[in-house]
């Protein structure tokens, strides 16, 4: 129930946000969590191998009695969350009318050719190097946009553009629902796997990829990626009137820098245009299912239940990260620069490249011109700072940092006056997230061993396009971000160049690929009432 990092701070300090009843007990505990105190776990990838228009929710009910999913109203030893791709709804025999409701992204899936365009992943029928060689190994494959929309064609649908003709991409492996799992030991993981994989079998239900997850907090409740760099530090901050309370049980204020409204992370809820956040709906049916598993009826489409409402639209790429290549990099940048420019550059190392890559120190401090923002009152790094106040030209933290493309804050902004109008503005397009790294810790990062490791980037968000694919597009991708020329971000972007400011000069690092896309598509993470629907078909 963290709004900041996924693990928890020590007690008696941050305080926290969770879900008001009756939410807390129909929202699965994922949103409101990153299960700090459960260490370790997996991600199960799931396909439906029934035959074509035989699906079942009984795979289910089998699931529940070896690993529940937990809502959000305790915290729970072990504890698992369970989402489903367009392909999986549509394999599970969901209503078509139902299927059409979902939002276009999801209905489209990931590997859409505009969608992969936009995302930086395949340009012209291939696959770019920002991709694991041969392509993704895995995703929903989803139809291709006219076969979709030719089955699924709805007003809504009609007023969208028409289809493109779209290139069908195929992956290796089909996924139609993730499981997650979450453990205090490798032991407990372990032996949950083997019992999730005996009680499904006899559904046909396979696990067709699984990847081991990793939190290690340390005494401060922070983890550190596999670059060494405390991780999962800028988290939004919701705020609802109605729905949200704080840990201390005292209503929860909007953060004047990263509030959002709780609309952004659930549907159903007011989000950032002052609307509730549009969701999937589900027509009733002879034998009352969507009423007796407890969804309520639509507030303005009658005869349809709200399938949506306290739900969310999922994000998942796993993404292989080259520890090795990042080090070795940022240390031959500095040998370079140091042999160039002798007189001015004693104070360049490896690690002061690195951080200004990220952008924070490895502690998880933002750089400031002059050296790093102090701890907040709990000794954390401090995430209420604004870019224009504290550094409006990118001379501490720069223009295009890691930290400062994933979330630029009013640094876009052209003046002063205009600061808040534009920190409103990129808040419109904050995610949440609740991803984990997979794969053993490096032993000497600037060796590469050859064994994969990485993050399992999942993040929640109710406007896919608005917010996901923004910050992807538009801030970490955009060549001409803030007034940066031909340069993408440093971490997660193509090789290429970033420019570091220093007074009165400015330093250029040629970066290499450090992370590549090897899966990854849109999910569905249905309210509790949403999932005992789905159970009942």
């Amino acid at each position: 129930m963290d709004a900041r990092p996924v693990a928890p701070a020590p007690p008696g300090k941050r305080p926290s946000w969770k879900l008001a009843p009756p939410h807390d007990a129909k929202t699965q505990a994922l949103v409101v969590t990153g299960f700090g105190s459960l260490p370790t776990g997996r991600a199960l990838f799931l396909e439906f191998g029934w035959p074509k228009g035989a699906g079942s929710g009984a795979w289910m009910k089998a699931l529940q009695a070896v690993a529940p999913v937990t809502d959000a109203d305790d915290p729970e030893q072990q504890t698992a969350a369970l989402a489903f791709t367009w392909t999986g709804l549509k394999a599970m025999g969901l209503d078509k009318r139902a299927l059409d409701s979902f939002s276009r992204p999801f209905r489209e899936g990931m590997f859409q050719e505009d969608r992969l365009r936009r995302l930086g992943d395949r340009r012209s029928g291939k696959w770019l190097g920002t991709v694991i060689e041969g392509g993704p190994t895995w995703s929903a494959n989803t139809p291709p946009r006219e076969e979709a929309e030719a089955a699924a064609w709805t007003e809504t649908a009609a007023m969208e553009s028409a289809p493109a003709g779209d290139e069908e991409v195929i992956t290796p492996v089909t996924v139609h629902a993730l499981l997650l799992l979450y453990d205090p030991s490798e032991e407990s993981a372990t032996a949950r796997c083997e019992a999730v994989e005996a009680a499904l079998a006899p559904h046909k239900v396979r696990v067709v990829h699984r990847l081991p997850l990793l939190l290690d907090p340390d005494g401060m409740g922070i983890s550190r990626d596999h670059y060494g760099f405390a991780d999962g530090l800028s988290q939004p901050s919701p705020y609802d009137e109605a729905a949200l309370i704080g840990s201390d049980g005292k209503p929860v204020e909007k953060n004047p820098t990263n509030g959002v409204p709780l609309g952004e992370i659930l549907i159903g809820h007011t989000n950032g245009h002052r609307e509730k956040a549009p969701g999937p709906i589900v027509p009733d049916d002879p034998g009352g299912r969507p009423a007796a598993a407890g969804l309520a009826p639509h507030e303005s489409a009658e005869g349809y239940f709200d399938l949506g409402h306290d739900g969310s639209y999922m994000v998942v790429r796993e993404l292989k990260q080259d520890v090795a290549a990042f080090w070795r990099s940022m240390q031959a940048n500095a040998d370079r620069i140091r042999t160039r420019d002798p007189q001015h550059s004693g104070h360049v190392d490896t690690n002061w490249l690195a951080e200004r890559v990220i952008g924070r120190a490895t502690d998880g401090h933002l750089l400031c011109p002059g050296g790093y923002l102090p701890p907040d009152a709990y000794g954390l790094p401090d995430n209420d700072y604004l870019f224009r106040e504290r550094d409006p030209y990118g001379v501490g933290c720069p223009a295009g940092s890691h930290v400062r493309r994933a979330n630029p804050r009013d640094a876009l902004a052209p003046s002063a006056a205009e600061a808040q109008s534009l920190l409103d503005a990129a808040n419109n397009h904050r995610i949440l997230r609740r991803g984990r790294k997979f794969g053993p810790k490096i032993a000497d990062p600037y060796q590469d061993d050859g064994k994969d490791r990485g993050l399992l980037f999942v993040c929640l968000n109710t406007d896919i396009a608005r917010q996901f694919e923004f910050v992807q597009q538009t801030w970490l991708l955009n060549s001409d971000f803030a007034t940066l020329y031909e340069e993408t971000d440093p971490l997660v972007g193509p090789a290429g160049r970033m420019t570091i400011r220093e007074q009165p000069l400015r330093r250029i690092v040629e970066v290499e690929t450090f992370v590549k896309m090897a899966g990854g598509d849109y999910f569905f993470l249905p309210s509790l009432p949403a999932l005992r629907y789905l159970a009942m078909l």
